[in-house]
């Protein structure tokens, strides 16, 4: 097993794990020095794409960017998003999970569950491709938005689809938007790694969409906390540039490229 997903799974009931996503190098090499995981979210899909939902994002998009994301990463696990439609039989997700590693380099892939794909996740595993679960609201087969696991009948449901995808191999799974009273209970009950969004502090770890948290995005749901608000420093910047461009303060003499230095 690759060292990195060993020492995620160690971090069980130990040390809270920190995750957050990457589409780009840049982005990557400053989360590679703080989180445990970086994730190549199918979110790219509304946060980069301007797209109403992840289900159009395709493997070709996910491999463009995951490329880039690993020039970023050196101590940190890197997950990627399988898209819509890439996992839907064994054959199909062998086959596209296999591309998605070896052109990316990428430690491991993400799998929604669609309450009875766990043959798949099984598959790729024996394949030698660490999978990550997730359960709870799962943007790529729920239309609709709802909180999960607010009944007794559903927090079994829910546990029981989590211990399924433990059996089936996976070395950790998100929990999207469930209940804090199912998702404490799951994270007690499965022997894997919990990642929680929007789903309580008893998670074993957590991911936002870093877009989200830096207030780049405009998406901020209930369970979103704002860390900065790059929006605003960016558009300081761009008002200062504008300004002094017309003002013809830039470039001036600083930057002016004399003999055959390019740095400063």
């Amino acid at each position: 097993m690759n060292k990195k997903i060993q020492k995620i799974i160690s971090k069980k009931n130990r040390v809270k794990i920190v995750c957050l996503t990457a589409y780009s190098k840049s982005i990557a090499k400053i989360l590679d020095k703080y989180c445990d995981i970086v994730l190549v979210g199918d979110s790219m899909a509304n946060v980069l794409y301007g797209l109403t939902n992840t289900h159009k994002i395709s493997l070709t998009n996910m491999i463009q960017h995951s490329k880039s994301v690993k020039l970023g990463i050196k101590k940190s696990l890197m997950v990627v998003d399988m898209p819509k439609g890439t996992y839907s039989n064994k054959k199909n997700a062998k086959k596209n999970a296999r591309l998605l590693k070896r052109i990316t380099g990428c430690d491991a892939v993400k799998i929604e569950s669609n309450k009875k794909n766990f043959n798949i996740i099984s598959e790729l595993v024996r394949s030698n491709i660490p999978v990550m679960g997730h359960i709870g609201y799962t943007p790529q087969f729920n239309k609709k938005f709802r909180i999960e696991g607010s009944s007794n009948i559903e927090i079994k449901k829910l546990l029981k689809e989590a211990i399924e995808i433990q059996n089936a191999g996976a070395f950790s799974i998100v929990l999207e938007c469930i209940a804090s009273k199912a998702s404490k209970l799951i994270t007690q009950k499965v022997k894997i790694p919990t990642i929680g969004i929007g789903s309580s502090s008893y998670c074993d770890g957590q991911i936002l969409v870093t877009d989200d948290m830096l207030g780049l995005s405009g998406f901020y749901p209930k369970f979103v906390k704002k860390y900065a608000n790059i929006n605003r420093i960016i558009e300081k910047a761009v008002k200062k540039y504008t300004r002094e461009v017309k003002l013809k303060k830039f470039p001036n003499n600083s930057n002016y490229l004399n003999g055959s230095k390019l740095r400063k």
